[in-house]
């Protein structure tokens, strides 16, 4: 049992579920055609659930908080709560579409059922529907949830070879409440050795010892710098959802006339978003500096496809007192490349493989002071996907829009994915706090077009070529 249970830093997402803060991830993906019928629909996640295990099983917590939860299979799985269906009123918009969405982020996902779900949405205008997806931090990060996806979606329209039928599935018993106490206890007992193991594999050694520790302290003093914003307010429930669409080659083109990376590109133009935000409603940017966490995937190749959170995190300075969109995001390159070299990222992964180490206890209170220190003004994340078309039931994917969600007095967050030579933002709202989210995305459209329009067109021409009926960007 204990190989089912949860690190340090997958349980840290249940501790900071509390107060409006809702620890899952969702994605809305909007698909061409006709939608499939919910018996179809479900038969067909069905088919796959065997090659994501985590689906099946529902977290069982130790009695008196003697040890972290564990994963269990659920021997109740009804896939009638999981995949759902609903539609949206006549004419189907994608103002509709959000608007459920907002409402399906806002709800919490129940914790005695295995922590996903899945709606298919029918009467999206232009012969479309959406699927919504919901899974607790707990369960995935971006990373794996992208791999999630390439597993329950196909990669042709109609598969050469179909998969093959499931094997059939027996759940294992669930085991009792003295089970769990008493597995908890046997490992604290056997425990020591294991976790000075781990101690020695996060400091081998005095030199190392004292690098990680000067690099924990770079981290942990960048996020005690971040200032007060109309972002940093305390949270409800509810959320907005926005969504803003850029096409990868664009931003690629700037990228290699400008210098830096794509990333650097894409976090010039958040701050240029925020900084028009902010000045449109009479606040003063002069000298500002906003505070961004930037998640920091440290999967490695052989871990693709396995669940759970393997991220380190940055605190990136984002510069919103300057205006200029070229050297804004020089600025930013410049930024993001002495960060990559200050060793934030590896002070961060070593705080998160502490967490491990720390009793239930200590975890739960330590969660609790989050919201009395400000480590960063927002979250703004961007995660990969897959660039090639993506189809479930022969219905190509045309959007995947991210939806991150909030931690306490963060009230917008900012979620990136690009796919199939897209990149597609999902900005996510408190209800209250960003009742104008819709005019933050303007801001973040005016940014890409000012920062485009900085780049002459002729240097902007896109090189691509078409591979197997796919466009893919050099």
């Amino acid at each position: 049992m204990a190989s089912d249970r949860l690190t340090g830093l997958d349980s840290s997402f249940l501790h900071l579920e509390r107060a409006g803060a809702h620890m899952h991830v969702a994605s809305t993906s909007i698909f061409e055609g006709p939608p499939p019928g919910i018996e179809e629909f479900r038969d067909h996640i069905a088919s796959r659930l065997h090659l994501v295990p985590r689906f099946r099983q529902k977290l069982r917590f130790v009695p008196f908080g003697q040890g972290r939860p564990v994963w269990v299979d659920d021997p109740y799985l009804n896939l009638e709560h999981h995949v759902r269906q609903t539609a949206l009123p006549a004419p189907g918009s994608e103002e509709q579409l959000r608007n459920l969405a907002a409402r399906i982020f806002s709800q919490q996902l129940d914790r005695s059922k295995p922590l996903w779900e899945m709606w298919l949405v029918e009467g999206l205008a232009e012969e479309r529907f959406a699927i919504i997806g919901k899974s607790h931090h707990a369960l995935v990060d971006g990373i794996s949830g992208v791999d999630i996806t390439t597993v329950l979606f196909d990669v042709e329209r109609e598969p050469a070879n179909p998969p093959p039928t499931p094997p059939k599935w027996a759940p294992r018993p669930e085991p009792t409440d003295l089970e769990l106490l008493g597995d908890a206890l046997r490992e604290r007992m056997t425990s020591p050795r294991e976790i000075a193991r781990g101690v020695r594999a996060v400091f081998r050694g005095p030199r190392q010892a004292l690098r990680g520790l000067g690099d924990t302290s770079k981290m942990i003093g960048a996020g005690m710098a971040a200032p007060s914003t109309p972002f940093n307010v305390e949270i409800g429930p509810h959320r907005r959802v926005a969504f803003v669409r850029a096409d990868l080659g664009e931003l690629k083109a700037i990228k290699d006339v400008h210098g830096g990376t794509v990333n650097d590109v894409i976090l010039s133009v958040v701050t240029g978003a925020i900084g028009n935000y902010l000045r449109a409603r009479g606040r003063d940017t002069e000298g500002l500096e906003l505070r961004a966490m930037v998640p920091v995937s440290v999967r490695a190749e052989e871990e693709r496809g396995v669940l759970g959170n393997r991220i380190s995190a940055m605190m990136a300075p984002l510069p919103v007192w300057c205006e200029e969109p070229v050297r804004r995001l020089h600025l930013l390159t410049e930024i993001m490349g002495d960060l990559k070299g200050s060793g934030q990222a590896v002070g961060a992964e070593i705080l998160t493989r502490i967490v491990d180490f720390a009793p239930t206890t200590i975890a739960s209170q330590a969660a609790r002071l989050q919201p009395a220190q400000r480590f960063f003004n927002l979250v703004v994340t961007n995660v990969p996907g897959p660039q090639f078309p993506l189809y479930v039931l022969g219905r190509e994917m045309r959007d995947i829009f991210p939806m991150v969600p909030l931690a306490r007095r963060q009230a917008l967050c900012v979620g990136i994915m690009s796919y199939n030579g897209k990149v597609d933002f999902g900005l996510i709202g408190d209800y209250d706090a960003m009742a104008d989210l819709d005019s933050f995305g303007l801001d973040l459209e005016g940014a890409l077009g000012e920062l485009g329009e900085a780049t002459p067109a002729a240097q902007r021409t896109t090189r691509a070529e078409t591979r197997n009926g796919a466009l893919s960007v050099k």
